[in-house]
């Protein structure tokens, strides 16, 4: 039997100019968040399959890749259940693994606790251009800070990163969990209704606002309810003004201090960002994960279209490994996306040393050798990268290949 070349499906090689700008970008990542003061740290991919399934990952859930028991522990004649062969699975997110480190290492952590965590996550999906079964991810969290200077170092942090690798003209959407359950409260819908409210609403990017509301109706919603609700999203404008209406026009099912606090944020941001982007409050963000309490937010890129990143507060999940609550809030960039997207655009690492290659002929001898290896070595130390290369009877070719490679200086050593 042939052994197989391709990688399993959803995964994939990736080739050398791809890990540069790759490498690139995690050191952008490092050196920024650094700044802010956040502490890189590292989590297993492996977790627990009860805290993989413990109702925190919403339709990730689905998605997980499952670990059979091992040894001993495997009993599959007498297995009856999925429970009685399998106890872990491979994270799907780096939100949950971040959680139970909280947890276990909260007396050894600084308070607020602001951490990077960079690495791959597993998700059984249905792979597609851009989105594969194992991909990088990167977060930032900031856990026991219940103040909106958590978010707005958050939304700071990743969009000066953004701004540094060369992105322009984006958006970061603004919403609060709150204000979403509020205006569906003040529409009217029943409150065991709102999932199923939030799902449709989800989708107004891609049907409208007429479509929302076909489907509000086709799924039996009073159509009292869905027009008041659907009048709400025509009057609110994505910006401070549109929190401060929303903030009037809910009076009695919004605490007031929720929509002062997205204000603060929005303006904080506006006043002292850096990159080239803007705020807008969006009433219809909704971002799918159910453990979200509070402000969340998405990174739209307007001259690419599609999402980029995104993010938000998650005060109760922490508090489901021990008992009580802990102020948590996280933003993840969406960093596959980015690497394709730059890519795509002929992206060249800036300030990349000197490169030198030297070809040597076949017939050199010992001594002609070892007087270029010590020149390279000395070239080497002074910072720039040299390629020792035999060379091939194609040598055209092959100067062609290292000068796309980013080969400025080619030296030939011949053995006469």
């Amino acid at each position: 039997m042939n052994l197989k070349k391709k990688p399993v499906t959803g995964m994939k090689d990736i080739l050398p100019r791809e890990m540069e700008i790759r490498n690139y970008v995690m050191q952008q990542i490092r050196e920024t968040y650094a700044n802010f003061g956040f502490t890189q740290i590292e989590t297993p991919c492996v977790e627990h399959i009860e805290n993989l399934n413990s109702k925190q990952g919403g339709e990730n859930e689905k998605l997980i890749f499952k670990i059979m028991k091992r040894g001993e522990k495997l009993r599959l004649a007498e297995a009856k259940t999925e429970a009685d062969l399998t106890d872990s699975g491979l994270r799907y997110d780096l939100t949950l693994p971040l959680s139970r480190y909280y947890a276990n290492n909260a007396n050894e952590l600084p308070s607020p606790f602001k951490a990077l965590q960079m690495g791959s996550v597993w998700r059984a999906d249905r792979p597609q251009r851009g989105r594969f079964r194992q991909f990088m991810q990167c977060d930032i969290d900031i856990l026991g800070e219940a103040s909106n200077i958590a978010e707005i170092e958050l939304v700071l942090a990743t969009t000066t990163v953004l701004g540094k690798v060369g992105f322009k003209n984006f958006t970061i959407r603004i919403n609060d969990r709150r204000i979403l359950k509020a205006m569906a409260a003040y529409s009217g819908f029943p409150e065991e209704s709102y999932d199923e409210v939030f799902i449709i609403l989800d989708k107004m990017d891609k049907i409208g606002l007429d479509g929302v509301a076909a489907e509000l109706t086709e799924a039996g919603f009073a159509q009292e309810s869905v027009d008041k609700y659907l009048e709400l999203f025509r009057l609110i404008t994505p910006d401070v003004a549109g929190v401060q209406l929303a903030k009037e026009k809910l009076e009695g099912f919004l605490d007031p201090q929720y929509a002062d606090d997205l204000m603060t944020i929005i303006n904080s941001v506006e006043a002292t960002k850096r990159a080239e982007f803007k705020m807008a409050f969006d009433p219809t963000l909704v971002r799918g994960m159910s453990y979200y309490t509070g402000p969340i937010f998405e990174i739209s890129m307007d001259e690419f279209g599609g999402s980029v990143g995104g993010g938000g507060r998650y005060d109760e999940m922490v508090g489901k490994f021990i008992g009580q609550s802990v102020p948590a809030v996280g933003f993840s960039i969406g960093f596959e996306r980015i690497v394709m997207l730059l890519l795509e655009h002929d992206f060249q690492v800036p300030g990349t040393a000197a490169k030198k290659a030297y070809l040597i002929e076949k017939k050199c001898s010992g001594d002609k050798i070892r007087e270029v290896v010590e020149k390279a070595m000395a070239e080497r130390q002074e910072g720039k990268t040299v390629n020792l290369l035999v060379m091939k009877k194609n040598k055209k070719f092959q100067k062609e290949q290292l000068e796309a490679e980013g080969y400025s200086e080619i030296e030939e050593i011949f053995a006469r």
